[in-house]
């Protein structure tokens, strides 16, 4: 038979059996040990996965769908002040407390500054300007709207919108 490598320590080694994956018995426990890890690890996944609830996954959402964001903007400056100061957040225009159905709507949120979003309460007039000129009056008109359908997400629903957010 053809030498094969261990699979724990590495070490090339000649096979008893055709399917021998490890040189020893000190290995072969080892091994036995990283699978008996694996199929915990995998377990333990799927076990938190249903303690999560729907406002564990809207939250698993936001930091998801914030990262987007800030990777969709990265090349542009802060919205409101049109600088690079430090740490930059998601920032919505209309809030979220106000408006929860822009929760997740791209028009409605842009990279900005920590200092503008959260010291200077998303500095609104400079933001409106700035959003204007990105995605036109008639999109911002739209969001400042007080029609807007609620947004009732289930849970597969959130999910989608995860993975979605997480290719882009």
């Amino acid at each position: 038979m053809r030498a094969k490598k261990c699979k724990i320590c590495k070490e090339k080694f000649t096979p008893v059996r055709n399917l021998q994956l490890v040189c020893s018995a000190k290995c072969g426990y080892e091994y036995v040990n990283l699978q008996k890890r694996k199929e915990w690890q995998k377990r333990k996944k799927e076990l938190k996965e249903k303690l999560l609830t729907r406002t564990d996954y809207l939250n698993l959402l936001q930091r998801t769908f914030n990262s987007y964001i800030r990777r969709r903007d990265q090349d542009r400056k802060c919205i409101s002040c049109g600088t690079y100061n430090g740490k930059m957040n998601a920032g919505h225009y209309m809030s979220v407390g106000s408006t929860p159905e822009l929760r997740f709507n791209e028009d409605n949120v842009h990279k900005q500054c920590e200092r503008c979003n959260s010291y200077f309460s998303g500095n609104l007039v400079n933001y409106r300007i700035e959003l204007i000129n990105r995605i036109g009056i008639e999109r911002v008109e739209f969001l400042e709207r007080k029609d807007h359908e609620p947004l009732k997400l289930t849970i597969d629903e959130i999910k989608e919108l995860i993975k979605k957010y997480k290719k882009m």
